[in-house]
């Protein structure tokens, strides 16, 4: 099939961002715990510069993922949608997905798919199974591993399946629980996004079945619990508020936007007292490329921000993966040059015109797993095909502050440290790391200055510096700056260990 969607730009120096609505600055001190610290925007970072200031500069790093060499890693039942979690018992990988049967010639409403909730393991989490479980036997499908499905109610279609993270207050006793999206003929009173438990991940109760909001909300919704608010968040399309179905455009409007929807409780109807909240529309640089529709945007909340996967759509057309991040679940930083998370494959690969990833990654090692869907055709075509394939990157590694040649610092806000020894995920295997601590005024703190502290020159997720032996727990509950003297080096993430040493 001939490319059509033009040259993909895969931007990796970033020097700003552009966001749907400018978030307010942090109160300083800004009251540190012990999770990991992103540069990705200025929150932390209060200031950066290159000591050859007039050639060089400190520049933020987007770093993609890399597709792993023997993709796809399960290609069967076209997959759309997807989440993975690994067993902590056993260290299995797991795999709830949406499979998208084809049905013969076209049903009343025109689909050709039918679309039901499967699952699939897998040992390495590059060798996948697919279990025949035969739950469902009004599903002819072989194997037959649907997990989500009705038996009293046969035509009801499951899809859009997301694993929650949430406290064990709401967890009413299951191991898993699991959102997602009845549809269908004959769905009525069921139709909506719901929430589901298990005990297994397999045998899923349908007495615990409870619809959360009746939505037609057909694209990958998530929920994520807001360790900061105590409220749970909820990211959709709602097209009962974009669309209204009119004879013509100027009536209908366009369905494809982001919006949110936040409830103090998690089982229970949602829109009782509020309505989604639009907080992402496509802007001019969408417009200029024709990727102005959000297909959707599965979100994950992790170390106090909202990673969403945004699916920019050009209609009917492409689809690609693009990362925005939150610090509040409004506002929502976009890197100008829309690098993709996953490139497409090369034409005529079996990932060349749309990918669909999942924020579900796994921590393997120093790397998080990222798996995604790939299809070989536009979203206009009936006859495109799907697989699941799985990229790597980095652990916490999507933006990185790197300094140039010349060597550069990356200063931070005022901080109140909570204690611990210092760590940081940084490469400078081609370069150097050294980190003073300084006051308010940035004063250097006595015997924690470039001078004291035992340069890095190595690669690692988990680096503990020090002074001369002496620890950054000498300071707890001080008011700091970090400043990080960057030379051919990128700092991805720092934070407090909670370990001793």
């Amino acid at each position: 099939m001939k490319r059509s969607h033009g040259k993909q730009c895969l931007a990796l120096l970033v020097c700003a961002f552009v966001t749907s609505g400018r978030a307010a600055p942090p109160l300083e001190p800004i009251e540190l715990d012990h999770q990991p610290q992103f540069l990705f925007d200025n929150y932390i970072v209060d200031n950066h510069w290159a000591i050859k200031y007039k050639r060089e500069a400190v520049s933020r790093v987007f770093h993609p993922a890399t597709k792993h060499s023997t993709n796809p890693v399960m290609d069967a039942d076209q997959p759309s949608y997807l989440w993975v979690v690994r067993d902590e018992s056993d260290g299995r990988f797991r795999m709830w997905y949406q499979a998208n049967t084809q049905v013969k010639g076209i049903d009343e409403e025109g689909r050709k798919f039918r679309t039901d909730i499967a699952y699939a393991e897998s040992v390495d989490g590059m060798n996948w199974t697919r279990p025949d479980l035969k739950l469902f036997p009004h599903i002819q499908r072989t194997p037959n591993n649907v997990v989500v499905a009705r038996s009293d109610r046969p035509k009801i279609e499951a899809c859009s399946p997301c694993i929650l993270e949430v406290p064990e207050v709401d967890r009413r006793d299951f191991k898993y629980l699991m959102l997602y999206r009845a549809k269908g003929a004959g769905s009525g009173d069921l139709n909506g996004i719901r929430i589901i438990g298990s005990h297994d991940g397999i045998h899923w109760d349908v007495a615990s079945d409870t619809r959360l909001a009746h939505l037609h909300s057909d694209c990958p919704n998530t929920i994520s619990f807001d360790t900061k608010t105590n409220q749970y968040v909820m990211f959709c399309r709602p097209k009962h508020i974009y669309r209204a179905f009119g004879d013509t455009m100027i009536d209908t409007g366009a369905s494809r936007r982001i919006a949110r929807l936040a409830s103090d409780s998690l089982w229970t109807d949602w829109l009782a007292d509020s309505e989604p909240q639009t907080i992402l529309v496509p802007d001019e640089i969408d417009n200029a490329t024709h990727f102005n529709f959000f297909y959707g945007m599965p979100t994950r909340f992790y170390a106090g921000i909202y990673w969403g996967f945004l699916e920019p759509f050009r209609m009917n057309d492409f689809i690609h993966t693009e990362l925005v991040f939150s610090r509040d679940g409004i506002h929502f930083d976009r890197l100008p040059d829309r690098p993709k998370l996953i490139e497409y494959g090369p034409e005529g690969s079996w990932d060349d015109e749309m990918i669909f990833a999942s924020p579900s990654w796994v921590e393997v090692g120093d790397e998080w797993w990222i798996y995604y869907t790939g299809w070989d055709g536009p979203h206009g075509t009936a006859e495109r095909r799907g697989a699941v394939g799985l990229a790597k990157v980095r652990k916490q590694g999507f933006v990185s502050m790197r300094g140039p040649h010349g060597g550069g610092v990356v200063s931070t806000r005022q901080l109140r440290w909570p204690g611990g020894d210092l760590i940081v995920n940084a490469d400078a295997s081609q370069g150097l790391l050294r980190v003073r601590v300084s006051d308010e005024k940035r004063k250097p703190i006595e015997s924690f200055d470039y001078e004291e502290c035992e340069q890095f020159q190595g690669d690692s997720t988990a680096h503990r510096v020090t002074w001369h032996g002496r620890s950054l727990t000498e300071l707890s509950g001080q008011v700091i700056r970090l400043e990080f003297y960057l030379q051919d080096a990128d700092l991805y993430s720092f934070r407090a260990d909670e370990t001793p040493p």
